[in-house]
């Protein structure tokens, strides 16, 4: 005899979003995921740099994410962005930093959008103690009119925008440090969720 279950419903809440690891650390990385480009290519331009806590302290097990125009402004709509070609830019790449905190890609400096726009590169964070991950951008350091009439830039003091240019390098390298607290605090952007 099957007897019906009296016990009252429980309403369960949603977990929170789960920090990078260890939980699918097998399934993150795939081959050649920080190259959108190959370093032979003409153009091609090394991203990289340091992921800080707020002590300044070193975070050596952060992921992180990039998405980006190509050279010429466009926002590129193609599958495959987990298949490295070496001929097909898909504007999308993903690293994991070093045991010293330090993160590289090989891109593209992006152009601009629109017209007079300031070129960027958006870059996702992933990271031990975040429940969710943390959005900013990466500003080519280059145009600086451009820079000047950015509306994010323009609504930041001083400090704030410096966090979000990148430094050129001798070389043609950009430098970009994350710093996720403290001081140097890294300008992180939140995005509204649609209804």
């Amino acid at each position: 005899m099957t007897t019906a279950n009296t016990a009252p419903a429980l309403e369960l809440a949603p977990t929170p979003g789960q920090t990078i690891g260890p939980f699918y650390g097998y399934a993150l990385p795939f081959d050649k995921d920080n190259e959108l480009v190959n370093q032979a290519r003409p153009g091609a331009v090394r991203l990289h740099g340091v992921v800080t806590d707020g002590n300044g302290t070193v975070i050596p097990d952060a992921l992180l994410e990039i998405w980006q125009a190509d050279e010429h402004g466009n926002v590129v709509a193609k599958d495959g962005s987990l298949v490295r070609d070496g001929y097909t830019f898909t504007g999308w790449g993903r690293t994991a930093v070093d045991n010293v905190g330090h993160y590289t890609f090989t891109t593209l400096n992006p152009g601009a959008t629109e017209e007079g726009k300031a070129p960027f590169i958006m870059l996702t964070v992933f990271a031990r103690g975040l429940l969710n991950r943390l959005f900013t951008r990466i500003y080519l350091p280059e145009d600086t009119a451009a820079l000047a009439n950015d509306p994010l830039l323009a609504s930041l003091d001083e400090a704030g925008r410096k966090t979000l240019v990148a430094t050129r390098e001798a070389d043609g390298s950009l430098r970009f440090d994350v710093s996720l607290q403290g001081e140097n605090e890294t300008v992180f952007l939140s995005y509204p969720r649609e209804s």
